[in-house]
Parts: structure tokens; C-alpha cells; sequence
């Protein structure tokens, strides 16, 4: 390969690598911009291989070479510091904890089965080594539901709406549901599921589980709307919280930020790991699509993501501790007047768009 080739191919990908860093800083709620919000950790590494690669083949004497070198570099900044939270040079946002008094242990498994996967069995193995309490499961159909009825022996609390969209959802709970509901927050047809569980300690918790609307393809005010709905109402709930699912929005979005910033939750990876649980088929290509969110009345004791189950998801395991004297000296979230603003406009803004 010639020296002409090797230049213009580190000087294009470059300029591709930053000019996608810039595409997530536009306001839009377009699919084709939200989604550059994904491979954060993937363009870092490119605009790293680019920034070392780039002085040996062209001359960084020249004013355009700076320039382009300069703007590499801010790219890469830029990219380091929307990730950085989410790795161990990080303090940890949830205290972890060693033990915990049996009653008050809650151990949630969340499971994108992927609705084309026909093969259960890798999933009940893994739900009877793990023995979590609560176990959360979406893109589940009428045949999954068939599958999914060996779990009822070990799980008698059920809530099940499967549907063949892939937007079925599931729900199977060691402890008591408190008033269960199956609702349809934006669109009709994306299920969401809110219930209370009621611990051996006596305790009551609430858990909501999602799964909005995905990009791509799809732009994204739908699923915004979907996860500030549920902040807010998490916000306004005396009950302390646990949000679970598929929420098909990474870690790092501004979403994402502004849900917890409603909401109050804490976010187990910051502090330690993206634990990225999509795409299972594409190794190189992964973010952390599958969350768990609580309050801090919980303790941190273990989050894991599992082995390959058939589906383009790995499975979330998060196991929690409930702290009923934490629960009652919680801090009401600071949220200022322009985000109280945002969070209504968006949620309009995605209501409009399910309603046309």
C-alpha cells in the first residue's frame, strides 16, 4: 500500500472519527445522530489509533496537519470524559457491600431473550445456578410464554404479557407482588410493568421494568419519554425504587444522565465497568444497553453480566441489599427549573410523536 493511500485513509478516518464525536452535541431527537451516542468507547479507541498513527505519515509542520492533530486530540478528550465515569478510576456512585441479612437481599436478573431465539434451555440453566428472587424478561412472545412455564414451580408470583411485536415482557418473583400493573406509557403496544415487592424483612419496594422503543431506525423522543415518565413518577413515590430492563439507551447518553437526575437513582457501573450486555454476536461492537437503576437505600453486593443465552443480549445480574434506615434519611434529587423544563418538553414531545 503507497504512502498516498496509507495518508488518506488515516487523514478520512480521523475526520469520520471526529466528526461523529460532534454529531451526539446536536440537539436532535433524530435517529441517526442519538445513535452515535452507542460506540463512545469504540470511536475513542479509533481516534486514539488515529492520533498515533497520523505523525508518521504526515507532516506536523504544516498549519491544516496542527489543526486536524488539535482536533483529534479534543475528540478524544471528549470521549474519554463521557466514558470515564463508567470505568474503576471512577468513584463508585452505588456503595457495595459484602453481606447482608437474608431478608433484605434482592437478587434481579434482566434478560433481553431476543424474541427470534427458539432455545430457552440456556436460560432456565443459567436462572437455576444464579437463584435470583426476581427475574425480568422482555422481547418474549406466545412461544416463549409455552417455554418460560417450568419457572412457575420456583416462582409464584408471575406477571406475563407476551406479545409477538417484540415488546412482550415478563416478570417472575420469589417475593409477593404488591398491586402489579401492566401499563402502556407512550405507545400502546410497548408494555411496561409496575409492581411493589414485598421482602422477608417486610419492607416494600417498588420495580418498575421497561422497554421503550429502540434506535435505530427509530428516532428517540418516544423512548425518552418512556424512561422521564418513569423518573418522574419515581421521584414523586414514597416507595424506595428499582428501575429494570432493556432501556436501549447506553449509560452515558444525556438521557440517561437526566433520568437519573429526575429520578435520584444510582447507576451500578459508574465507579467500575460498562458492563456492556449488547451485542452478544459482535464482540468488537458492544455498550451497555441492559441497566439496573435504585435508590440508595440499596447496597450494592454483586452485578455481573452472564454467559450467552442465544440472544443479541447478555443478561444483567445486579444483587441488592435493602437498608429500611437508609431508606427514611434519603435526599430529595436536586432537579434546577431548565431541567424541570426539558423533562416536560420531551415528554410532549414524545407523546406527539406516538399520537401521529
Amino acid at each position: 500500500m503507497s504512502g498516498r493511500v496509507v495518508r488518506r485513509a488515516v487523514l478520512a478516518t480521523g475526520s469520520a472519527a471526529v466528526a461523529l464525536t460532534l454529531l451526539p452535541l446536536v440537539p436532535s431527537n433524530e435517529w441517526w445522530i442519538r445513535v452515535w451516542d452507542f460506540p463512545r468507547i469504540q470511536l475513542a479507541v479509533m481516534l486514539a489509533l488515529v492520533l498515533l498513527a497520523a505523525p508518521a505519515v504526515v507532516s506536523a509542520r504544516r498549519r491544516p496537519v496542527l489543526f486536524f492533530l488539535a482536533a483529534l486530540a479534543a475528540a478524544l478528550a471528549w470521549q474519554l470524559y463521557r466514558i470515564w465515569p463508567y470505568t474503576p478510576a471512577s468513584p463508585p456512585q452505588a456503595e457495595a457491600v459484602a453481606q447482608c441479612a437474608e431478608g433484605s437481599r434482592i437478587g434481579l436478573l434482566v434478560a433481553n431473550v431476543l424474541i427470534d431465539n427458539e432455545q430457552a434451555g440456556p436460560l432456565l440453566d443459567l436462572v437455576r445456578r444464579v437463584q435470583p428472587q426476581v427475574l425480568l424478561l422482555v422481547e418474549t412472545d406466545a412461544r416463549w410464554d409455552r417455554q418460560l412455564e417450568p419457572l412457575r414451580a420456583d416462582y409464584p408470583h408471575v406477571v406475563s404479557r407476551p406479545r409477538d411485536n417484540g415488546y412482550g415482557m415478563h416478570l417472575f418473583s420469589r417475593f409477593e407482588l404488591v398491586d402489579p400493573k401492566v401499563r402502556f406509557l407512550i405507545d400502546d403496544y410497548v408494555p411496561s410493568i409496575k409492581t411493589g415487592l414485598r421482602l422477608p424483612s417486610g419492607a416494600r419496594v417498588d420495580l418498575y421494568g421497561v422497554h421503550p422503543k429502540p434506535p435505530p431506525r427509530q428516532d428517540t423522543a418516544r423512548r425518552d419519554a418512556e424512561l422521564l415518565i418513569v423518573a418522574r413518577e419515581v421521584r414523586q413515590e414514597a416507595a424506595p425504587a428499582i428501575v429494570a430492563g432493556d432501556l436501549n439507551d447506553v449509560a452515558w447518553s444525556r438521557t440517561t444522565r437526566l433520568f437519573q437526575d429526575v429520578s435520584g437513582l444510582l447507576d451500578p457501573r459508574i465507579g467500575r465497568s460498562p458492563y456492556a450486555t449488547f451485542n452478544a454476536d459482535w464482540p468488537l461492537l458492544r455498550w451497555p444497553l441492559d441497566h439496573v437503576f435504585f435508590e440508595s437505600s440499596f447496597r450494592l453486593l454483586d452485578i455481573a453480566v452472564m454467559e450467552d443465552i442465544g440472544s443479541d443480549h447478555f443478561p444483567l445480574f445486579v444483587g441488592l441489599c435493602h437498608d429500611a434506615d437508609a431508606a427514611a434519611a434519603q435526599a430529595e434529587p436536586h432537579l434546577d427549573p431548565a431541567q424541570a423544563d426539558d423533562v416536560r418538553e420531551q415528554i410532549r414531545e414524545g407523546r406527539e410523536e406516538a399520537d401521529r
